[in-house]
């Protein structure tokens, strides 16, 4: 029986060869993967993408984007109000045009209110005008070339006084005195309104066709995170808006009270008014101050001087003490970071950056919290 041939030992040469770098690198690629995995990797490229489609969007039409945030909030707040008209059996196009005429009628109401008051007292102050010019000017030549003491400490308003008297009327002229300016923006401002409607209206009619597209641009197997993410966002958005009608509310009373004990005429008139303004974040309470001052203006500067000060101490407790307490509870931030939002918003987007600022960041705050403990197996 023959012994078999011993195996010829191999040579270094005829070793087999490591596959080429380019082909090692293509075998890590997403297309190499399994198509499960593949798949997931493109639909998050696809999401990413869709992403930065809509970010490019809303760029170009940034001239027109205050329309469509209050319009998409107007839409967002009447929404239970629209189930409920629904649940009724009322066609949900019906139910958000009843919606549409009942704050239509309230904005009518308001004019209606506050009109008269303006009317009235612009007519006062245009009677006092002559004395009320007469005795500002008569303190600025009083000021001029006499340091005024504060404290101990003498103060020269000289250079001030003379720019003010020498610039004020150039400024009023230039503010106020092209009326093409002033139709136009008030065209615009027109413009802006109904648009915001037909945005509120549009969303409203199809919001849970938005929430299906906004989901189907999430992987498959993130959704469930996303259906828990949706509705953590609107509790805090509810919430957010109520602390925000909290505190108009207490700035409005408070506002109207400071009226009346000073002897304001329509003490409710103004104090509506300051409680609407105070919808505006931080500078809302201050522009509420207007009309209570001009008012107030109209029966003396005295008067006019004790309801800034009136305003001023309202408007400072509230928003250094009250505000970020309730909007921290709200959104469940630090008060420091709803200070810091707010700056953000308004150095961002003005007033407009300033409504949407919390929001933004609790919902940041929001996405950290749910996609933290996945990645680190701890809580935040």
């Amino acid at each position: 029986m023959r012994s078999p041939r011993p195996a010829e030992p191999q040579h270094e040469g005829e070793h087999a060869e490591p596959a080429p770098p380019l082909i090692a690198a293509a075998a890590a690629l997403p297309w190499s993967l399994d198509p499960r995995r593949r798949r997931l990797y493109l639909q998050i490229v696809f999401g990413l993408a869709s992403i930065l489609v809509a970010v490019v969007v809303l760029w170009l039409i940034r001239d027109v984007l205050g329309a469509f945030v209050l319009g998409a909030a107007i839409a967002f707040l009447i929404q239970p109000g629209v189930h409920r008209l629904t649940e009724l059996g009322i066609p949900r196009m019906a139910a958000i045009g009843l919606i549409f005429v009942g704050i239509i009628l309230a904005l009518a109401g308001l004019i209606l209110l506050v009109v008269p008051l303006g009317v009235s007292e612009v007519g006062q102050l245009q009677a006092q005008a002559p004395a009320l010019s007469a005795e500002a000017q008569k303190r600025i030549n009083e000021l001029q070339g006499s340091p005024v003491s504060i404290f101990g400490l003498n103060v020269d308003l000289t250079y001030t006084t003379q720019f003010l008297s020498s610039h004020l009327r150039d400024y009023l002229l230039g503010q106020f005195g092209n009326a093409v300016s002033i139709g136009v923006t008030a065209l615009t401002t027109v413009l802006q309104i109904l648009l915001m409607f037909i945005v509120a209206f549009l969303l409203a009619l199809d919001a849970a066709a938005v929430r299906r597209v906004l989901r189907r641009l999430v992987p498959n197997d993130y959704r469930t995170d996303f259906d828990q993410i949706w509705r953590r966002i609107r509790r805090m958005l509810y919430a957010y808006v109520r602390g925000q009608v909290i505190i108009a509310g207490m700035i409005g009373i408070l506002s109207g009270i400071a009226c009346a004990l000073l002897g304001l005429a329509d003490p409710v008139a103004l104090g509506l008014l300051a409680g609407i303004t105070a919808i505006i974040p931080y500078l809302g309470p201050f522009l509420g101050a207007i009309p209570a001052i001009l008012v107030a203006l109209a029966i003396s500067p005295l008067q006019a001087l004790l309801i800034a000060l009136a305003y001023f101490v309202i408007s400072n407790l509230i928003l250094n003490f009250v505000y970020p307490k309730v909007m921290g509870d709200a959104v469940k931030l630090p008060p420091l970071l709803v200070i810091v939002a707010f700056i953000a918003g308004f150095s961002w987007a003005g007033v407009l950056g300033m409504f949407v600022a919390v929001p933004i960041a609790a919902t940041l705050r929001i996405l950290f919290d749910h996609i933290y403990p996945r990645l680190y197996g701890k809580p935040a």
